[in-house]
């Protein structure tokens, strides 16, 4: 049985590791788990290419011989990156999306969660019936970090980017009880997606653009979706925020994050909402409820310090 992860870029993607970690921890030693370049141009004929699993998805140990379920070995381990899965008689369970593909993917499926419809994205394609079903485990992601941090559910919050992740970052501060919402972008323009998926979860959302950093004081959470450190650059505005989620992982903490801490605020990494909303993906793509979290979270822990120690050595 096989899954992957996709977008672009990938190299960088920690999901192989912990995806190959619950596998092995489950007892599903015939199932794989790869990493796969694939813009949005890509995508229809990768995601026509492969063989959706006919009568559910869990299959137990031993599914298909010869795949790996290694979770020492790197991202690209038994597959070409960059060539793609390709089709075959291989049985597919599910891929993870990235980005570029989280609100492309839409058409091309046959069925979409009424979570994914709302935030207007999928993270996470389950083959199941012969079919193709689309769901969204950000949210999920989002909400069981911020729980782990011990944050409150906030009464006020400032979300940093206007991408995928924030339409999924406002739908768990809906579900926390908060109908409110301002959202900073580079070009309020360019937000309108999000603009529109705030409508549908009934949250009132303020768009201004960088430079309003006002909204950045006085609020309860801060949710910076922005990638690689972008959010830096808003670092000595945030010492008095009681909390920020910020979805980098590494490296790690950020300048942002570490204002934060400086401050006495909570922080809380993207590595959490990455393993969470993972958690989740291995429960829909195996059919199975007893997920090993702290094995995931060893691996992906692990991978993390092996890569800043390459990167400081």
């Amino acid at each position: 049985m096989r899954a992957a992860v996709m977008g672009s870029p990938i190299g960088h993607s920690l999901s192989p590791y912990l995806h190959r970690a619950a596998y092995q921890a489950m007892g599903l030693d015939g199932w794989s788990y790869e990493a796969y370049e694939c813009d949005e141009a890509r995508l229809p004929g990768l995601l026509a290419g492969l063989t959706p699993v006919r009568g559910g998805a869990e299959t137990g140990a031993g599914a298909s011989a010869g795949a790996s379920s290694d979770a020492e070995a790197g991202p690209g381990a038994g597959a070409d990156a960059e060539a793609g899965p390709g089709a075959g008689a291989d049985v597919w369970a599910g891929l993870s999306l990235t980005m570029p593909l989280k609100r492309a993917v839409l058409p091309l499926l046959d069925t979409v969660s009424e979570l994914a419809v709302e935030v207007g994205g999928a993270n996470t394609v389950v083959f199941g019936d012969g079919a193709r079903h689309g769901h969204n485990t950000d949210v999920y992601g989002i909400e069981q970090a911020l729980a782990e941090a011990g944050v409150p559910a906030p009464r006020s919050a400032t979300v940093l980017g206007g991408g995928a992740t924030a339409a999924s970052a406002l739908a768990a501060l809906r579900n926390l009880g908060l109908f409110s919402a301002t959202l900073l972008v580079r070009d309020p323009a360019r937000a309108g997606e999000t603009v529109e998926v705030a409508e549908r979860l009934g949250v009132a959302l303020a768009v201004e653009t960088f430079d309003k950093l006002d909204a950045l004081i006085g609020v309860d959470l801060v949710v910076s979706t922005l990638p690689g450190g972008a959010a830096d650059v808003f670092a000595g505005r945030l010492t008095r925020v009681p909390a920020l989620f910020d979805v980098v992982y590494s490296p790690w903490p950020t300048r942002a994050a570490a204002a934060v801490q400086m401050g006495g605020g909570t922080v809380v990494g993207g590595f959490e909402m990455l393993l969470h909303q993972a958690v989740r993906q291995v429960e829909l793509m195996t059919g199975r409820s007893d997920v090993p979290v702290e094995a995931m979270r060893a691996a992906g822990t692990a991978e993390i310090v092996r890569r800043s120690a390459s990167r400081t050595g």
